[in-house]
């Protein structure tokens, strides 16, 4: 088909990334910035070639239709662009609950309209090229931590961990067997119920185990996952993009007079697969989807394994500190 014409639904950070993207594009075009503010919306609009609109509308000139609105707005949003046949892309998570991320995809599969989530870390360099090497994962650990942004008022789980629960799920087999952890809150500009900080220990057929670190109070950004082979432990910087693989091949014992003893490791730094910017991977996959090259059922299923993991991990937090609360109060 010809380059889709492709409206954005939002003109903040996110939105401004995915207009500059798409006007960049030479698989899309960008037909349309919405957002209700007239100044931020009209400057991306201008900025890109594009036009702007205080709402959607009828989408009939629209092929296709990018949110990059709050989270709080996805839910209502999502449903109109799908009962509108449209195909979308929306940032993650698909929506604030579990609940209504699964009455989207319902809606997307009953429609027959194919939809993606912007899960963007699986089109990061580093993560394709370290997926390439991974042989038969056995444990994961990651660390997501960020300074506070006041203005994204979903809590960490949504806004951060959920990237890392997708690669450890994909990575390790699908759905955990069992979830635990904890959340946390303490900064007196976080809405209520909206975590800071959030540990999971994910737990998966076979024994694999993903343990999971997101914070939003940490005082730098970092981005790091290790993947570990019985034979070898692949490092990701998803922030540098980067990877390095080591393997340990030998021990040297204590020589005749009892000193220490050696140990000698391989340390390999692979040549990326590829070098293209993740947001640029992910609208090339949007329009395969769009066109048919990929399978709109599967893409609609890999979505939901990191949406239920936050949300287990949220109710199973919640439920916790009111079981503890009461214990506390009877042996008081």
């Amino acid at each position: 088909m010809t380059q889709p014409r492709i409206l954005l639904v939002g003109a903040g950070t996110m939105g401004s990334l995915h207009a500059r993207v798409i006007a960049q594009s030479n698989a899309a075009s960008l037909a349309t910035v919405v957002d209700g503010r007239e100044d931020a919306g009209r400057a991306l609009a201008d900025r890109f070639g594009a036009t702007w609109s205080p709402e959607m509308g009828d989408l009939r000139d629209i092929d296709a239709v990018v949110i990059a609105a709050s989270t709080e707005s996805h839910f209502d949003l999502a449903r109109i662009v799908l009962e509108a046949g449209k195909p979308m892309l929306i940032e993650k998570p698909v929506a604030d609950s579990l609940e209504k991320t699964l009455a989207v995809v319902e809606l997307s599969e009953t429609r027959g309209v194919p939809m993606m989530c912007g899960l963007l870390e699986r089109f990061n360099p580093a993560v394709i090229t370290a997926q390439a090497l991974v042989d038969d994962p056995k444990f994961i650990t990651a660390t997501r931590h960020s300074p506070y942004a006041p203005r994204i008022r979903t809590g960490v789980g949504w806004d951060l961990l959920v990237h890392d629960v997708d690669l450890a799920s994909r990575m390790l087999g699908g759905e955990p067997s069992s979830i635990s952890g904890a959340l946390g809150q303490f900064h007196p500009l976080s809405a209520p119920n909206a975590e800071d900080v959030a540990e999971a220990v994910l737990s998966f057929e076979g024994g694999r185990v993903a343990h999971i670190s997101a914070s939003r109070v940490g005082q730098r950004k970092i981005r790091n996952m290790s993947v570990h082979d019985l034979d070898k432990l692949i490092e990701i910087d998803l922030l540098r993009r980067d990877v390095t693989v080591y393997r340990h091949v030998s021990d040297q014992p204590a020589d005749a007079e009892g000193r220490g003893y050696r140990q000698q490791t391989v340390i390999e730094i692979p040549e990326l697969i590829t070098a293209q910017e993740p947001l640029a991977a992910q609208l090339e996959h949007f329009v395969a989807l769009i066109d048919g090259r990929v399978d709109a059922d599967e893409e609609r299923r890999s979505l939901l394994p990191a949406h239920r993991i936050v949300e287990a991990l949220k109710r199973q937090s919640s439920e916790t500190r009111t079981f503890g609360e009461e214990i506390l109060n009877e042996i008081r």
